[in-house]
Formats: C-alpha cells, structure tokens, sequence
C-alpha cells in the first residue's frame, strides 16, 4: 500500500467518525434553542421537558459497554454500521412525533443506535491510526465535536424559527445516512477477536439495573425516592463488579479497569468533565429565550462563540504531556463556571461572551489529550472496553449533568410551564447547577492530575 493511498483512506474514514461524532452534540445543542417550542406545542412541564435530552443519554449510557462487547464478538464495522441505522430511522420518527411521551420514548430508542456506533467508533479510529499520529486524529475527531456544539444553537436557532422543531431531527437523520453509506463503502475491517465466547446477559441486565437507578435517582433529588433510587444503584453497580471479576467472558473487563491506574483515573476524569460541562448549554439556552427574551436564532448566535481548540490540543498531546493538558483544561472550564455563578437577568451579554469562549477553549484543551491518555493506555485487544468505557463516562457524566438541572428546576420551579414570570426562580435554578458544577470541576482537576502521582504513565 502506497503512502497516498495509506493517507486517503484514513482520510475518509477520520471523516466518517468525525461526522458520526458530531451527530448527538449538534442534535443536542441545537435541540437545546428548540425546547421551549417543544414544550408549547407538546405542553411539556419544565422537568418533563429535561427529559427529552435524558431519556437518549440514559439508553447510549446503559448499551454502550453491551454493544461494545458484543461489537467485539461479531464486529465492530457491522455494530457501528447498524447502529447508524437505527438512529437515523428514531430520528425521523421523532421528527413526527406529537406527544412528549412519543418523542421521550423515540429519543430513548435513538440512544439505542447511538450506544452501538459510539461504542466502537473510537476503537475502529484507533485501530486504523498509528499510535505517532493518534493525538492529532483524535483532536480531529474532538474538533468536530466542538464545532458541531458551536454550530448546534446557531443551526438549531435557525431551523426552529423559519422552519419548526422537527426539522432538528430531520436534517440530523440525513446526516445519519451519510454516516451509514460512507461506512459501509469506507469501512473494511470488522476487527472482532479471535476464538470462540458467550455473551455476559446477566452481567449486562445489572449494569443497565445500576446506571438506570443512579441517572433516574439523581434527577429525582431533593425526593425520598430520588434517594432511594441512588441506593439501589449504588447496590447493584458493587455487586456488578464483584460479580464480572468472576466472569470468563465479562461485558465489562473489570480487572482492567482496576488494574489499570491511568485508564481507571482519566476515564473517572471524563466522567466528571460531562457531569459538570453539559448543562451548561441547557441551562443558558432556557436562560436566553425565557429570561433575556432572545429568538432561537439569536440566542444560537451568542451560543456559537464558544471557542473550538482541541485539534490543537490534540496534536499538542502528541508532543506535550497529555495529562498536564487535560487537568489544564478543567481547570480552565472551572475558571469559567465561577463566572456563570454570577449571571443575572441583566448581565451584559459581552460578558457572558467571554465566559462562552474561556469554556469553549477548555473543553477543547481537555478533551482529545484525555481521549488520547485513554486509548493509548490499553493493548489492542483492549481497544473496544476502552472506547466504549470512554463513551459511556461521556454519556453518563452528561447524564448526571441533565439530573443536576433537573434536580434545581423542581427545587426551585417544579411541575409547572416554564414562562418568562418565572425568571428570578429559573436565575436561581441556574446558579445551584453551576455552583455544583464547579464543585464536581474542581474534583475533576484533582483526578485528572493524580495520574501522574506515582509515575509518568504520559
């Protein structure tokens, strides 16, 4: 193989996963500047209306590890290309729904689809890449994100004015059938391992048990049952571990997990970044429409400032230390969430400009190095647990995220129509999610640094 034709290859497929990356944080950007007319044609309440985002996290966050499993006994390149499939087709049927129950219930659906395309997409990149020329395609991989959550609003802004909300859904479907012809034109290995295994049923019903309780428990604080639900998830995600450490053929490899410091610290690192960044968007797309009185298509024009850095910073943690990228990164996105605890229903949109763009440039310093400390710490062999465990901790983190301004909107709204009267308690709602968001921030900062304690494991 010639070296131009090395390079046109990997080119296109950085560009199918770059696309495939960016399908859900533009649906969920751009979904974010369309939710109050969500909730005025579907007469959502203002919890209710936090589900729509959820209830797609929650069903990627529980399949994604299952999904990567089983892309290992039979694929990856088949699991990713039908996973693509099955959003793009929830995707247009969420385009049509006309209940809030329908569309949370396709929404959940769609997150069965992505579960089977984020879970390998990152291993099928990683395996095709060198290791010398990782960072940088993974920065790629990371700028698309970010770009995609900076256009999101904007587009979401423009979609939902002139044209309505559904559109959201329908343009992100023929997105998702690009995605799918190019990967099945692009894509050529199936990379699945050798030899014969069984498939961990059980070990994947409690994991699935203990995510769901922990997620659907979060949203429901300060509630007894919002307690109560915690508890059960804390049970069954120990006795999950215990339980796979026993396991031939475990859905999760747990003894990597433990065994391994970097990859169990950086993936906790991961965690904690989404838990405190993604409700950032949703909060401030509420905040800019009901509060400030903005048109979707204004309020995605300031959204879209936010700076994208990471295919900088993906390259530099090829060369530079990726772990001191990553903690620098949070520390900077902590920086910016000092700042949010300070809006009022007058700030000076200049300002919250500047606060935009320190967050953007943080996302983007922290994302690819951690991506890259992640896959780089593992065998091969290893790559799938990783990209999924990696995709998972996203979901999740972004999970908790949503439950955070769930949990504040009931404390301080409740179950009634979000409305502009309503704006001095929704300020308040906005300032508890940031105020713990710091919190995790800071914590995140700590993790990511701890890696190199003992040792220079980058």
């Amino acid at each position: 193989m010639t070296q131009k034709t090395y390079n046109t290859g990997t080119g296109a497929l950085i560009f199918i996963i770059c696309l495939s990356a960016s399908l859900v944080p533009f649906m969920g950007s751009a979904l974010n500047l369309a939710l109050p007319y969500i909730n005025s044609d579907l007469s959502l309440d203002a919890v209710m209306s936090g589900w729509v985002p959820t209830s797609y996290m929650l069903s990627t966050a529980i399949l994604q590890i299952p999904c990567a499993r089983i892309a290992d006994m039979i694929g990856r390149r088949k699991v990713f290309i039908w996973g693509v499939i099955v959003l793009t087709l929830f995707s247009v049927l969420s385009g049509f729904a006309s209940t809030g129950t329908s569309l949370i219930i396709y929404r959940f659906l769609a997150g069965v689809g992505s579960a089977m395309m984020f879970g390998t997409s990152t291993a099928i990149l990683t395996s095709s890449v060198p290791a010398e020329k990782r960072g940088k395609a993974l920065g790629m991989v990371a700028a698309a994100v970010y770009f995609s959550l900076a256009a999101g609003p904007f587009i979401g802004g423009i979609l939902t004015q002139y044209f309505n909300w559904h559109s959201i859904f329908f343009v992100s479907a023929a997105l998702s059938l690009i995605v799918a012809v190019g990967g099945i034109v692009i894509i050529k290995d199936d990379w699945k391992e050798e030899g014969k295994s069984t498939f961990d049923t059980v070990g994947a019903i409690l994991f699935a048990l203990a995510l769901s309780s922990l997620i659907y428990g979060f949203s429901e604080l300060p509630h007894v049952s919002g307690f109560i639900f915690i508890g059960i998830g804390i049970v069954v995600i120990l006795y999950f571990a215990v339980y796979e450490k026993k396991q031939e053929f475990p859905v999760f490899n747990i003894r990597v997990f433990l065994g391994n410091r970097v990859f169990r610290l950086s993936s906790l690192s991961a965690l904690i970044n989404y838990s405190a960044t993604f409700a950032i968007s949703f909060m401030l797309s509420l905040y800019l429409q009901y509060v400030r009185g903005l048109s979707p298509r204004d309020a995605g024009l300031i959204l879209i400032v936010q700076s994208v850095a990471s295919l900088k910073s993906g390259s530099l943690s090829d060369k530079m230390s990726a772990t001191f990228l990553a903690t620098l990164g949070m520390g900077i996105i902590a920086v910016g969430l000092v700042g949010l605890c300070f809006i009022t229903e007058t700030t000076n949109l200049y300002y919250l400009g500047g606060i935009l763009i320190l967050l953007g440039l943080g996302f983007g310093i922290f994302s690819s190095p951690n991506t890259n400390i992640i896959m780089s710490s593992v065998e091969k062999k290893h790559y799938g647990l990783a990209s999924a465990t990696m995709g998972t901790m996203r979901l999740t983190g972004q999970a908790f995220s949503m439950g955070i301004a769930i949990m504040a909107i009931s404390i301080m709204i409740g179950n009634v129509r979000m409305s502009p009267a309503l704006s001095s308690q929704f300020i308040g709602s906005m300032r508890i999610t940031f105020v713990i968001c710091l919190v995790l921030c800071l914590f995140g900062v700590y993790a990511s640094s701890a890696r190199d304690r003992k040792k220079k494991d980058v």
